[in-house]
């Protein structure tokens, strides 16, 4: 959807008239007391036959990495909590007697051979898209599944079908998401999952992060955590995720995770983590209400039904820091870096998926891949049945992040709020369950410490081209000035400044340089904004990522991570001006 021409700008996209507004009100409140019934996941079936297991229930190999034979921290007791789901599933990586998971190769040999016309179900038509490389050269490959007439981004929209975006691997070492959208691929060309496709389109990304993948760790190749890397942009890894989001616009995003079973709740608690899978969506400021009800009730909650109705647990998602003395659980990142969050920001529902691990090797692996296809085959239900709805919310939203440039504040840094929580946990020698009182960080609730009017637009200098190019690959507008203007600004006048490490509640983020600290002052003055400079307006419906990557002073900022150069180079006009752009179609 435009919201801007190309030749001249002057108050084009501002807030919808009131009237325009209250019926889109009266809408949203029609559409949500038409209730949000859950949509349970029949029961898989599959002719093969279930692993064998112990008298306990257990796997037979008992308690190891079986990928390096080393003991677990645990004992049986625990391990026989998770016995194996009655079905295989059957992947390359998840092959009797492997004691790797599937290589890069293998995956995308998968992919490619369902792209092939001849491995798909009648009407069902399959097309991969190369995202680019990794930075070791591997491949970055996404397939789309869908019934419109082609796979490319225009032909998608206006199928009038949501459209699902499936997303694995972005830490190397948590492979049972790549397994599982793997075979989630493979039921939607051609398999159990095909009927949802009259509903949803649907792209799969299996492995995010080959390189992290190969070599079994959370980073990519440099040593960055690219889940910290969905505003900036830094990797190869993360702006081929950023061009599939912006080309196709997905309603649903779902990033699939594993989280650690033992290791730092060990150390600390003494127990070990429960749980089948942890889920969460967007918990970042500036968030819109719909999406973020949209996600709870039309999407959360039927993915905790259709765990349990296969006997898989679930509870919110969850972290603790790497600081041994620091016993808080933390439900996970505000600020806006992560898959999550910035999706989010984008106005998709995006949720998170995250089964038990890192930590173990190939152990209960069919479980884990069992409750990722589960949950996310829930989440592809979810939006089928409520696609029309969806649609409309995704409308809703646009119109209203647009319209509250100029006028509304905006958060610029916000807070996980302190609760107490009694949460479960395994005693790693009885199995049985341990009640552990802990001190809680909720992100359904933020606290917000520091707040700005929303602007109109930002100017930005015509140095920062390649601040502009990260803009834009996010799915903004950004438009290059193609005569002088005079204008009246508000620049940021630096009163504090300092260095540290840039940090999310597990601690300092891997791979990331010093970030720039600073405390600011506004000030009003002339600006002449010249030729070849670039103005970007808030009043577009991802007007609240320009705010997070362009205002200075927070940690996630263009200027704090040394994108921007200078203070100079950003400014805000607090009313929307009157300039010329260039056409650079």
């Amino acid at each position: 959807m435009a919201y801007f021409t190309r030749k001249s700008f002057t108050a084009i996209g501002q807030a919808p008239a009131h009237g325009l507004k209250a019926s889109w009100c009266t809408a949203m409140l029609a559409l949500w007391l038409a209730g949000c019934s859950t949509v349970p996941l029949p029961r898989w079936s599959n002719p093969v036959q279930p692993l064998p297991t112990s008298a306990a229930g257990g796997n037979v190999l008992g308690p190891v990495d079986f990928s390096t034979g080393a003991p677990l921290p645990y004992g049986p007791a625990v391990a026989a909590r998770f016995p194996d789901p009655a079905v295989v599933y059957s992947t390359p990586g998840l092959a009797t007697g492997r004691d790797t998971f599937s290589s890069n190769a293998e995956v995308q040999n998968w992919l490619r051979a369902l792209a092939n016309p001849a491995a798909a179900a009648p009407g069902v038509r399959t097309g991969l898209i190369a995202l680019g490389s990794s930075q070791r050269g591997t491949p970055l490959e996404a397939l789309v599944l869908t019934r419109a007439a082609a796979t490319d981004p225009a032909t998608l929209s206006d199928s009038a079908r949501p459209t699902v975006l499936l997303i694995g691997q972005q830490h190397g070492n948590e492979p049972a998401s790549a397994e599982a959208l793997m075979v989630i691929a493979r039921e939607l060309a051609q398999g159990l999952l095909v009927p949802l496709l009259q509903k949803v389109n649907v792209i799969v990304v299996p492995r995010a992060n080959p390189d992290g993948a190969a070599d079994n760790q959370r980073a990519t190749a440099d040593g960055t955590d690219m889940n910290r890397d969905h505003l900036l942009l830094k990797t190869p890894e993360s702006r081929a995720l950023a061009r599939l989001m912006r080309d196709y616009r997905p309603l649903v995003v779902v990033d699939a995770h594993e989280y650690t079973v033992a290791g730092r709740y060990l150390e600390k608690f003494g127990a070990v983590q429960r749980f089948d899978a942890m889920l969460q969506y967007a918990t970042t400021a500036n968030m819109p209400e719909f999406v973020t009800k949209a996600a709870e009730e039309w999407l959360r909650l039927p993915m905790v039904a259709a765990l349990e109705g296969e006997r898989l647990s679930s509870d919110w998602y969850s972290t603790t820091s790497t600081d041994p003395a620091d016993r808080r659980l933390s439900m996970g990142g505000v600020e806006p870096d992560t898959s999550r969050n910035v999706n989010g920001l984008k106005n998709a529902i995006s949720l998170l998926i995250e089964t038990r691990g890192v930590g173990i090797g190939r152990l209960h692996i069919q479980r884990r891949v069992h409750t990722q296809v589960v949950a996310i085959s829930s989440v592809l239900r979810s939006t089928a049945s409520r696609d029309e709805q969806l649609r409309r919310v995704r409308e809703f939203v646009d119109r209203d992040v647009a319209s509250q440039a100029c006028a509304k504040d905006v958060v610029l840094q916000a807070a996980l709020t302190p609760e107490r929580r009694t949460v479960l946990m395994i005693d790693p020698a009885t199995g049985a369950d341990r009640a552990i009182d802990v001190d809680w960080l909720s992100a359904l609730k933020l606290q917000t410490t520091k707040t700005r009017m929303r602007p109109c637009g930002y100017w930005l200098s015509a140095d920062e081209g390649e601040t502009v190019e990260r803009l834009r690959l996010l799915g903004l507008q950004v438009f290059k000035i193609a005569t002088d203007a005079s204008l009246i600004a508000d620049s940021y006048r630096e009163v504090a400044a300092s260095t540290g490490g840039r940090q999310d509640v597990r601690g300092v983020i891997l791979g990331e340089a010093p970030v720039r600290k600073t405390q600011v002052d506004l000030v009003r003055a002339p600006l002449v904004a010249q030729a070849g400079s670039y103005y970007v307006p808030v009043n577009q419906p991802l007007g609240s990522l320009a705010v997070a990557a362009l205002e200075p002073d927070s940690q996630s900022s263009y200027y704090a991570n040394n994108l921007v150069g200078e203070l100079s180079h950003v400014q805000r006009l607090m009313t929307n001006p009157t300039l010329t752009f260039e056409d650079e179609r």
